[in-house]
């Protein structure tokens, strides 16, 4: 998986737009490449490790991604854009909100956003209503290969 807009760091368009956040609350741009040819769809996740939940903290979960699809565009995450293609859903993140929503990692060290595309050996049968760890379930027995990048993103 890549990204043209995340270099190792998280760009002011991927925080969010509140919680002493001046950021877009925009997806990033991702793409990738060399999927198993058995790949039925695929899906994306993003997830703070460094979230001070004592679980971590899901920020996008997207999946029935079609699997001729190889790239979702900047701001895909927002459900309002109708940017990603047909048939594909985005499930609640943990702030209980289907879409993409923006980092705001509290003051101290830097959070690690580990950013994850899925091949999927089917399509799963959830909605947009599935928490993160249903979809996350579903994603463990239905993936027949997975790549991530690792953003930083810190308060200043």
């Amino acid at each position: 998986m890549k990204s043209t807009e995340l270099s190792g760091q998280l760009t002011n368009s991927q925080y969010f737009n509140g919680m002493g956040f001046s950021g877009a609350n925009q997806s990033p741009q991702l793409y990738w490449e060399n999927a198993p040819s058995e790949t039925k769809a695929f899906a994306v996740t993003m997830y703070d490790l460094d979230a001070p939940t004592g679980s971590g903290l899901w920020h996008w979960v997207v999946f029935n991604i079609p699997a001729e699809v190889r790239e979702l565009p900047s701001g895909a995450g927002d459900p309002a854009n109708n940017q990603l293609p047909e048939g594909t859903l985005q499930s609640n993140t943990d702030l209980g909100t289907p879409g993409y929503v923006g980092a705001a990692p509290p003051e101290g060290p830097a959070h690690r956003y580990l950013i994850t595309v899925h091949a999927l050996s089917k399509k799963l049968e959830l909605d947009e209503k599935a928490t993160p760890a249903l979809v996350g379930f579903n994603l463990h027995f239905a993936t027949l290969a997975k790549a991530s990048l690792l953003a930083y993103g810190q308060k200043h």
